[in-house]
């Protein structure tokens, strides 16, 4: 579904991040709005949602994990880590089980390249470096584990 009617922050910021990230071969459109971004074991889904009628928001998300077992000691854990994270938060989503890191941004028209980049960046990074970490703990597998698996069955 295009916003291109309903925000032009919107608009702008897609222009934006499909400029910048556009000639890379680790990024595909998706849809409107939506993008994927593949940086070591880590895949970054770049979503740009509307913040009231003039203004955009860039949200960030990498799925750390899938299958998680899901415990107090787990949520602790998470917690302290987002106390430690100079930006970004680990999420728990109950269907499936899953661990994400995300963050967000405003976009519309002070978004500039460098936050685009240094943003997904950042996420991916993230991600690929506490996937195994947290895995080897809680269990659970790897984003870039299910597509293996798929690509082989």
């Amino acid at each position: 579904m295009s916003n291109k009617r309903n925000n032009p922050a919107v608009d702008e910021t897609c222009a934006r991040i499909e400029s910048v990230l556009g000639e890379s071969d680790a990024y595909r459109k998706v849809e409107d709005g939506l993008y994927v971004i593949k940086q070591g074991s880590a895949y970054v889904m770049v979503n740009v949602l509307p913040w009231g009628e003039d203004r955009a928001v860039v949200r960030c998300a990498a799925q750390v994990l899938v299958g998680v077992d899901r415990s107090l000691d787990l949520a602790w854990d998470l917690l302290k880590l987002n106390s430690m994270m100079r930006f970004g938060s680990f999420a728990f989503v109950p269907d499936g089980n899953r661990i994400y890191f995300i963050h967000a941004i405003l976009g519309g028209e002070t978004l500039d390249a460098e936050e685009i980049v240094a943003t997904v960046a950042q996420v991916a990074l993230v991600a690929d470096e506490y996937d195994d970490k947290i895995a080897a703990v809680y269990g659970g597998r790897r984003m870039q584990d299910l597509l293996e698996e798929q690509a082989l069955s």
